[in-house]
């Protein structure tokens, strides 16, 4: 039973990863390219440092209208995929790994990280759609939080991707008679 759950996991963490990195690839080359094109700005999305008020209305106003419809019916519908892609590519690795690795805390830390860049991602997304739909009325305060969104997403990416990559080398480093296989 627990190799068909190990073969499991490991099947399903390549499955969601191949369908993330390409929703990502997507994004990365045709839509939010095509938004920075237009705007002369770096989309909200790929801001980890966050952005102003003043930021968003520069965007929105190089985008304008069809740059706009084009952010709210294109990007966004594709960002809608990738935050449920990327976390559950990143639980299945942590539980593949988390099975060679029995009563790792690091692993949980790990999926808890990767289950709020979803999160975060997903109220980014949110406040983003608020602020289109609501042009030119921006709210400082919606700016503001989603702002918090796109740096609390960015942050929990990066930490998510940081622990993965410890499980991987502290399995790679475990002596192969001590693995759980």
């Amino acid at each position: 039973m627990f190799e068909t759950r190990s073969h499991t996991l490991g099947v399903a963490a390549i499955g969601f990863g191949i369908a993330g990195a390409t929703v990502y690839v997507l994004m990365a080359g045709i839509t939010l390219a095509h938004i920075e094109t237009v705007s002369g700005q770096v989309p909200l999305d790929l801001r980890p440092s966050g952005y102003d008020l003043e930021d968003v209305a520069v965007l929105f106003d190089g985008l304008g209208e069809d740059g706009r419809r084009y952010y709210l019916t294109c990007q966004l519908p594709l960002d809608t995929l990738y935050p449920a892609l990327l976390a559950l590519t990143l639980v299945c690795t942590i539980g593949w790994f988390r099975q060679r690795l029995p009563n790792n805390k690091l692993a949980s830390i790990a999926v808890a990280a990767s289950i709020g860049t979803a999160f975060f991602d997903y109220c980014e997304n949110l406040g983003i759609t608020s602020m289109i739909l609501r042009w030119p009325n921006l709210s400082e305060h919606v700016v503001r939080l989603t702002s918090t969104a796109s740096i609390a997403k960015s942050g929990l990416t990066m930490l998510a991707l940081l622990l993965v990559a410890v499980l991987i080398a502290k399995w790679i480093r475990k002596p192969k008679t001590d693995l759980h296989l």
